[in-house]
């Protein structure tokens, strides 16, 4: 059994970092932007998680050096700057030796929404938007549809929001 499910103090802080998550993730997806406040508002509740659970040090140990990671990338063009920081938000959400799995599921959740896309460029590129939509998740749609069929850039919030919540919720010391 996971160590969160045994121990009600967690519940709480599990639920609202998943929720932000999804929040990030969904956001990234509508309009590209992830908002600074979701990345804010994940810090401390890491943080807690790491005061409560132990390892506070190593766990701001493990989010500098992710987020100067981060930054060397967003400075070769492969992530935004609001990836860099909800990346970077994440990192204390498990504890430090779990890290390396964050990464390699962010990476892997990356890797499957890449080859998503390649597989839908084909068959969205030229067509006709039609009628403008009314609902917001039809508009959402009707511009994502848009934005594969041209090659735009990937919503990489959903990428890192899947692999931390994949993480967090495999991980045995949370």
């Amino acid at each position: 059994m996971q160590a969160w499910l045994s121990d009600p103090a967690l519940w709480v802080p599990m639920l609202l970092a998943l929720a932000l998550l999804g929040f990030a993730a969904l956001h990234d997806l509508a309009a590209r932007i992830i908002p600074d406040w979701v990345s804010l508002a994940l810090l401390p509740i890491g943080f807690w998680l790491r005061i409560w659970q132990g390892g506070a040090l190593w766990a701001l140990v493990a989010l500098l050096l992710v987020f100067a990671a981060a930054v060397l990338v967003w400075r070769l063009g492969a992530l935004g700057g609001g990836d860099v920081k909800l990346l970077s938000a994440a990192t204390p959400l498990l504890p430090p030796s779990e890290v390396p799995t964050l990464l390699v599921a962010v990476a892997l959740a990356g890797g499957a929404l890449a080859l998503l896309y390649l597989l839908l460029r084909p068959l969205l590129r030229g067509r006709e938007a039609g009628a403008r939509p009314r609902g917001l998740l039809a508009r959402v749609g009707r511009i994502e549809r848009w934005r594969i069929g041209r090659g735009g850039p990937l919503p990489y919030g959903i990428a890192i929001a899947a692999g931390a919540a994949w993480a967090m919720l495999g991980s045995s010391g949370f």
